[in-house]
């Protein structure tokens, strides 16, 4: 079956067919966290959805060199060239060394990663592994004439940039509304330009993260890390470039800027933006209340929260949802992703089980067809779900006996089923909690006494009611059946 493969470019706004610079292989970059914080759901959806990215290439058979950096320097309070590094305000606030925080947040991080069963990137380098080599990018920005240093800061030049580049193509913003909106500089910086950027900037005294550099002691821009570590592992021309859509701009504007200084062309040819989370259609945010953890989301521990859901209830919740479109938090999807995800894995426990016979009513080939079809549309994992579910209805009509399935399309759907849910999906069977096993246990008792009460056996019903009651657990009967609680 071929593959035509299409994704969503920001960067010329229009699907196209992907072609890689060097078939077989493939560079991704996507931007990493930076390892201040506890990771939250953003990132959560971010990275799930470049991992189904990453699984879908290595299906095809594409040889994926995945890289994920972890922002451990540079990045500012407020997102921006003045203030306090995020890392460094982290460690004065908890009186830390600075790479002690990064090495906390980056284990959480990795933790995270874990728990919703996202594949680890072939290499994961630091902003602080790489200062050498961002200082040489400095250097070379220096030398073709688009930046300046000012008092052992350099800073790049966006408007001598933007007479031969366009400063603005991914995010669409234009150099002289840039301008025109930006507040008067009033001799409160060195910079030149209000919309320029760091590209190094000079250490004050109370700055913890420091470098030696040619300007002086200092520390690199937050744009600069991944301007260095992409080209280094990717080459200078590479292929795919991730990340959230905050990070469009002013980020991977800059990048984008940066790279174009130092070598001609087009550092990279397909730019992907995953979308954001809101909580009942508002923004997922602290300041309104509803910014939960991903711990939080699978112990149920937050007010907004009804229960807790598992980390694949959670994952087949996000893959629902395209990666570009906004993404809903609500108690009703996330339980309605809870029996999806459960009917479906249940189904591929079923499949193997089914019964064969000489006709099939299962058409193989349209269904795989499908499927490709789904994933090679800009990796459309709901529409790929869709048909993932008209299989699993598929599999319980069988089982039911409305219809049959032949011996080599079972086979053939086995594979391809467990395929798309775990190789490309990352879906992976979750071990029953304490509180499913529970439940199960005590609807097993609840039939053995119905099937008691249903033969006359009255004796053996009010035993087990009677010992249940002893151990705190009550049985209510009613019209609509019998019911439990532990008082």
């Amino acid at each position: 079956m071929e593959h035509k493969l299409t994704v969503y470019n920001t960067l010329t706004r229009k699907k196209e067919l992907f072609t890689p610079i060097n078939s077989p292989h493939v560079g991704l970059y996507v931007c990493g966290p930076t390892v201040y914080s506890d990771v939250h759901l953003g990132n959560v959806r971010t990275f799930t959805s470049f991992d189904i990215i990453y699984r879908y290439l290595v299906h095809l058979g594409y040889k994926v060199r995945y890289v994920r950096n972890i922002t451990d320097v540079g990045h500012l309070v407020g997102d921006i060239d003045e203030g306090e590094d995020k890392i460094a305000v982290k460690a004065r606030l908890e009186n830390l060394e600075p790479m002690e925080v990064v090495q906390r947040y980056t284990n959480g991080f990795h933790e995270v990663m874990q728990l919703f069963n996202n594949l680890p990137p072939s290499i994961e380098p630091t902003a602080t592994g790489h200062i050498i080599e961002q200082i040489e990018m400095v250097e070379k920005i220096l030398e073709n004439g688009f930046a300046y240093e000012v008092n052992g800061s350099v800073y790049f030049d966006v408007v001598k940039y933007s007479e031969s580049e366009n400063y603005g193509e991914l995010s669409g913003r234009k150099i002289d509304e840039l301008l025109s909106n930006s507040r008067s500089l009033d001799g409160q910086t060195d910079k030149r330009n209000p919309v320029d950027f760091a590209l190094w900037k000079k250490a004050g005294e109370q700055h913890l993260m420091r470098w030696n550099s040619p300007w002086g002691v200092g520390f690199p821009g937050w744009h600069l890390e991944c301007s260095v570590m992409s080209t280094k592992y990717l080459g200078e021309n590479f292929d795919i470039h991730g990340g959230g859509m905050d990070l469009k701009f002013p980020h991977h504007e800059c990048e984008i800027a940066q790279n174009k200084a130092c070598a001609s062309g087009n550092p990279v040819n397909y730019w992907l933006h995953t979308n954001m989370l809101t909580v009942n259609g508002r923004k997922m945010a602290k300041s309104e209340g509803n910014g939960f953890t991903p711990e939080q989301l699978v112990t149920g521990d937050h007010p907004l929260l009804e229960q807790g859901y598992s980390p694949m209830t959670v994952r087949f919740f996000m893959l629902q949802s395209h990666y570009s479109n906004t993404l809903d938090f609500s108690n009703e999807a996330l339980k309605a992703a809870e029996k999806g995800y459960k009917r479906m894995i249940e189904a591929m426990d079923i499949l193997p089980k089914l019964e064969v016979s000489e006709k099939s009513d299962f058409e193989f080939d349209a269904f795989a067809k499908k499927c490709y079809d789904a994933m090679n549309d800009d990796f459309n994992t709901p529409i790929l779900l869709s048909v993932i579910f008209e299989a699993v209805k598929f599999i319980y009509r069988v089982k039911a006996g409305e219809i049959t399935v032949s011996k080599v399309d079972k086979e053939g759907l086995k594979i391809l089923m467990e395929a798309f849910i775990f190789d490309v999906l990352g879906f992976r069977k979750e071990v029953a909690s304490q509180t499913d096993m529970s439940d199960g246990l005590m609807n097993i008792i609840l039939d053995l006494r119905k099937n008691a009460k249903v033969n006359k056996d009255f004796a053996t019903s009010d035993a087990i009611r009677d010992q249940l009651k002893e151990i705190n657990i009550v049985i209510k009967d009613s019209r609509e059946g019998s019911t439990w609680e532990v008082i």
